[in-house]
């Protein structure tokens, strides 16, 4: 069993099984590429249409639709198409509907999804601005935290550049079996947010951040969870409102500093104890080796930004 490892300033990052994990304390990363196993199936198969037959027949199909597409290109593989066979609930025309809409964003998209690497994202990621929690909620749901308030320094990092990290950052957690499954919920921290974070959020940067995560996202977004929001945040979500669809908003909850409130949406095993949760976060900052453990995976997004209708036209 080869395992390799990289300390910095008392973080350990190791290699196991060609799987990094990220300790430090009580706070423990590691992606899971695992089979799904028996609860997650039966989960699939009671919400997701997913049987050997239907699985079968999907892989089939899109296959054959992708045909008719001469200029998208992908890998013919079996575990890319799952990505975005599940949150279609294996309809593979739904599935390769949204396969096209993903990519046609990324050609219409460039400043946001260009080059989109772990080694060029390093102000965001190691700034503690994302945190990838460790554990799952009850459900199995991964969970992202996003610190929009006071980790946000405006005058080095754009709003853009955060846009890019939680692209990398969902697409980073629907590599995983259980994650396509079971779905992500998003929980914004709005703790310390104040009129010049406001100001950096525009009509046009609400349209594209919609667009994507309505229209493109191949990912089942269980849930976005507003906390600690200041007044001044009713005047960015009026911004946003006039894009959101009735689907999006039912799934938008505001909890403000109603712990009781997030957790039963949640459970309290993957929050940290400031939002009600048993997660102890470690008094030393983790930004750092969270970058350094994105960065394990620089092979595979370089390997994913040559898919798509850019590449295949440079061909």
């Amino acid at each position: 069993m080869e395992k390799q490892g990289i300390q910095n300033g008392g973080r350990t990052i190791t290699q196991l099984r060609d799987v990094p994990e990220f300790r430090e304390g009580s706070f423990f990363l590691k992606a899971d590429f695992d089979d799904i196993g028996e609860e997650f199936r039966e989960k699939a198969r009671n919400e997701l249409r997913e049987t050997p037959d239907v699985v079968q027949q999907a892989l089939q199909d899109i296959r054959n639709l992708l045909q008719a597409e001469p200029d998208l290109y992908t890998p013919d593989d079996d575990e890319f198409f799952q990505k975005f066979l599940r949150p279609c609930k294996w309809y593979p025309k739904s599935a390769f509907e949204l396969m096209k809409r993903f990519y046609h964003y990324r050609l219409g998209h460039s400043r946001f999804c260009k080059n989109l690497l772990p080694s060029n994202e390093k102000k965001v990621l190691s700034s503690e601005i994302l945190i990838p929690l460790p554990d799952r909620t009850p459900e199995g749901c991964r969970l992202l935290l996003i610190n929009a308030g006071k980790k946000w320094t405006t005058k080095t990092i754009g709003i853009d550049e955060i846009f890019r990290s939680v692209m990398l950052s969902l697409d980073a957690a629907m590599s995983e079996p259980k994650t396509q499954v079971a779905g992500v919920h998003v929980v914004l921290d709005m703790d310390g947010f104040t009129l010049s974070h406001a100001t950096h959020i525009t009509p046009s940067f609400a349209a594209a951040l919609t667009e994507w995560v309505q229209r493109c996202l191949p990912c089942r977004l269980k849930g976005i969870h507003i906390v600690n929001q200041p007044f001044i945040f009713n005047m960015v979500y009026a911004i946003f409102k006039p894009f959101l669809l009735e689907k999006t908003r039912k799934r938008i909850h505001f909890h403000g500093t109603d712990r009781k409130s997030l957790t039963s949406h949640l459970g309290t095993k993957n929050l940290p104890t400031n939002l009600g949760g048993e997660l102890i976060m470690p008094d030393v900052p983790i930004g750092p080796g969270i970058w350094e453990y994105f960065c394990w995976f620089e092979q595979e997004f370089e390997a994913s930004n040559k898919y798509g209708y850019v590449k295949k036209a440079e061909a």
